[in-house]
């Protein structure tokens, strides 16, 4: 079942650092692999996926590493995005978000995915 007890969250989230590093890029065609996720803007598909799968088929992006949080968060808790988000800002680490019905997903700069890492750790110490 959905947790919606911020704090039962926070000491159950268990961070999980994916090891290959994941892209954001505007498909313009089809895609010949199966992205993480899409959101479809005004200005285009924006994609997620790994990020060899998208050089592998021109697309470009910085990397960006996928932290998955393993704790079953309700979607409508209240103050989980809040606390990784400003426990990664205290240490200067910039975030993106994607929450799918059982876990949220955390997108960080890929050369600070040990910092993130640490932080989110920390946080569910707390």
């Amino acid at each position: 079942m959905a947790g919606r007890d911020l704090a039962v969250l926070l000491r159950s989230m268990q961070p999980v650092l994916h090891p290959d590093p994941y892209g954001f890029a505007v498909a313009a065609t089809a895609l010949p692999f199966q992205p993480f996720a899409t959101v479809a803007e005004d200005e285009g598909l924006t994609v997620v996926a790994p990020l060899a799968a998208m050089q592998a088929a021109g697309l470009g992006s910085a990397p960006w590493a996928r932290i998955s949080l393993t704790v079953v968060s309700d979607l409508a808790a209240v103050g989980l995005t809040a606390a990784f988000a400003n426990a990664l800002a205290r240490v200067g680490i910039s975030c993106n978000v994607i929450a799918g019905v059982h876990h949220d997903h955390l997108f960080v700069p890929w050369e600070q995915r040990t910092d993130a890492m640490a932080a989110l750790e920390t946080l569910s110490h707390a």
